[in-house]
C-alpha cells in the first residue's frame, strides 16, 4: 500500500493519533512501519522485566486500545490501514517479543523476525489483512505476525 497523501502532523497532538502514528514513527517517509516496529523496542525494553501475567495483560490492553485508536485515525485519513497507522507494529513487536529470551540478539532476532511476517503476510495473515475491516483488522494481522515470529523465536531457542 502506498502513502497517498501526507499525514498533518498535528494529529500527534490527539492522543489517538500519538498513539495511533507510533509516538510519530509513522510520519517517517520511508519503510513507517519498520519505524514503527523500531519505536516499539523502548516499549519492549521498559516491560522486558514485567511477569508473564503482567507483560501478557499489558500488550492484551494495548492491542484492544489499538483497535478504536487506529479507527479514529483511519477516518481522519479516510484510508484504511494508511502506512503512517503503525500502532498495530508497535504492539505486534510486543507479542513478538512476549516469551522471548533475554539478550540484545533476541531483540534483533525478534524485530527481522516480525517485520519478515508483517511484510510476507503468509496465511492466514494476508487473509486477516484483505478481509477484516476496521481497527480491528488493522490490529489482527500484526497480532498473527507476531504470534507467528514468537513462534519461531522459541523454535529458535530451543534448537540453538
Amino acid at each position: 500500500m502506498e502513502r497517498t497523501d501526507r499525514v498533518p502532523p498535528r494529529l500527534l497532538l490527539h492522543p489517538a493519533g500519538f498513539l495511533a502514528l507510533g509516538f510519530g514513527s509513522g510520519l517517517t517517509p520511508i519503510a513507517p512501519g519498520t519505524a514503527g516496529t523500531l519505536a516499539a523496542i523502548p516499549v519492549y525494553l521498559l516491560m522486558q522485566n514485567l511477569t508473564m501475567p503482567v507483560y501478557a495483560t499489558v500488550t492484551g490492553l494495548l492491542f484492544l486500545v489499538g483497535i478504536p485508536v487506529c479507527a479514529w485515525m483511519m477516518r481522519r485519513l479516510g484510508m484504511h490501514d494508511h502506512p503512517a497507522i503503525v500502532w498495530d507494529e508497535v504492539v505486534g513487536y510486543l507479542i513478538t517479543m512476549m516469551a522471548a529470551p533475554g539478550g540484545w540478539e533476541w531483540v534483533l532476532v525478534g524485530f527481522v523476525l516480525f517485520r519478515l511476517f508483517d511484510i510476507a503476510k503468509p496465511w492466514p495473515i494476508r487473509w486477516c489483512d484483505r478481509q477484516v475491516e476496521g481497527g480491528l483488522g488493522i490490529m489482527l494481522d500484526d497480532l498473527l505476525a507476531g504470534v507467528f515470529a514468537a513462534l519461531v523465536i522459541q523454535l529458535l531457542y530451543v534448537i540453538l
